[in-house]
């Protein structure tokens, strides 16, 4: 029997913690952790927030020392590698995208991290068309810190929700958040 994939990833705060949630994804419901300062209507660099919207998912990345094969999904997914980052410096022409480190003098955040968090990330559509230096940088879906600690301004699952998630997620899927 073939598993279908899920059309709408809904996020909600918990009532009385604005840095923890539930994802909705179909019947499931999964812990997730949210940013320091809750949800936002209008995001900002380093305001610690997770954005309000819906946003396409646009493939992601793997760390593929930690797994023993390819995180098995429908979505665009390829392998991280040492120096692998992505910009966040809004004064930087390669704002909010992919980059190679080290980039002296610019602010960046290393994809290949050793606690875990990067180990698998799926790239949302947050302030990715048109890019707007200052809107939000590095907004992903990717793994929890434990305890479900809050993150930077993403949505973090813990490790073996966001593998089982991958495989029932596709290009068409969209996450809600708010």
């Amino acid at each position: 029997m073939k598993r279908t994939t899920i059309s709408l990833l809904r996020v909600r705060p918990l009532v009385g913690d604005r840095t923890r949630g539930q994802l909705l994804a179909g019947s499931a419901v999964v812990a997730c952790a949210l940013g320091r300062t809750g949800i936002v209507q209008v995001k900002r660099e380093g305001d610690g927030a997770s954005p309000r919207g819906a946003f396409r998912l646009r493939g992601g990345v793997y760390r593929p020392d930690h797994f023993a094969a390819r995180p098995r999904t429908p979505l665009q997914l390829r392998a991280t590698k040492p120096g692998d980052g992505w910009c966040d410096d809004p004064r930087d022409r390669r704002y909010n995208r992919p980059v190679r480190l080290p980039l002296p003098g610019v602010g960046a955040e290393e994809m290949w991290r050793g606690d875990g968090l990067y180990d698998l990330v799926v790239d949302l559509d947050c302030n990715r068309g048109p890019i707007r230096p200052g809107r939000g940088s590095a907004i992903f879906l990717h793994v929890a810190r434990p305890g479900y600690r809050p993150t930077e301004g993403c949505v973090a699952l813990a490790r073996p929700d966001l593998v089982r998630l991958l495989r029932r997620i596709g290009p068409r899927t969209r996450l809600s958040i708010g």
